[in-house]
This record gives C-alpha cells, sequence and structure tokens, in this order.
C-alpha cells in the first residue's frame, strides 16, 4: 500500500494512498478562514483525479455552516466523479451539526478510520463489478 503525505497545510493534512486520500484536521473548529481552504483543498484533489475522498474530523470538536459547506462541495465532487466522501472521527458537537441539518442520510459517517477505508474499498469493488 502507497502512502504519500502530499500536502501539508497548518490546517490540514493530505495522506494519498492508492485508490483514496484521507483528509485530517488539524484544528479545532472547522468553519470560518478555515472554510475556504478546506473546499479548495477538495477541489485540487479532485481536479487531480482523487474520487475517494476520506475526511478525520478526529481533532475537530466544533464545525459551522461554512465547514458543513465545504463538507458538502467535498461530497458533490466525489458523487460527480463516481467516488466515495466519507467522515470519521467526528465529535458529538459535529454529528449534531449534522442532524440537525438533515444531513445524515446525504453523508457517509463511520466511527473509525478503518471502517471508512473499508467503506470506500467495497465501493471500489462494487464499482469495478458494475463496469464489467
Amino acid at each position: 500500500m502507497l502512502v504519500i503525505l502530499s500536502r501539508l497545510s497548518m490546517n490540514f493534512t493530505v495522506h494519498t494512498h492508492d485508490k483514496y486520500i484521507i483528509v485530517g484536521a488539524n484544528t479545532e473548529k472547522v468553519g470560518g478562514l478555515v472554510s475556504p481552504e478546506l473546499k479548495s483543498l477538495f477541489i485540487e484533489q479532485n481536479n487531480l483525479g482523487v474520487r475517494n475522498i476520506i475526511v478525520d474530523l478526529s481533532a475537530a470538536r466544533y464545525c459551522d455552516s461554512s465547514g458543513l459547506s465545504a463538507i458538502l462541495v467535498g461530497n458533490r465532487l466525489c458523487k460527480n466523479s463516481n467516488g466515495s466522501f466519507v467522515m470519521t472521527g467526528l465529535s458529538e458537537m459535529v454529528l449534531k451539526l449534522i442532524s440537525i441539518s438533515q444531513l445524515e442520510s446525504i453523508l457517509n459517517i463511520t466511527p473509525t478510520t478503518q471502517e471508512a477505508i473499508d467503506f470506500v474499498m467495497m465501493e471500489e469493488v462494487a464499482r469495478e463489478l458494475e463496469s464489467e
């Protein structure tokens, strides 16, 4: 399994794997000034051909509407690329925002990073079988 740390910023890290990337938050708050960076990170990675993104928000305790908007951009980019977008490591506060926004049926959420990886890999296998 190839793992490359492809981008490092103050607020996010990107670990590149064969079939997916893991975007990790290095900030407690996903919102405000951080949201445009997250959104452009998703767009940049999608333009590079990435279609499967796992977002690990273990370090984040809070997310506001602008952070949620950036997350929805990432989700849409992955869907439009026939890929998967999975969130993991969500705090109670972030889960509550997603629930209040009624997005739990739109966003893929797993408790752990390994479950997110398994989810992405299972969807990749399903897409490969469909294309045969």
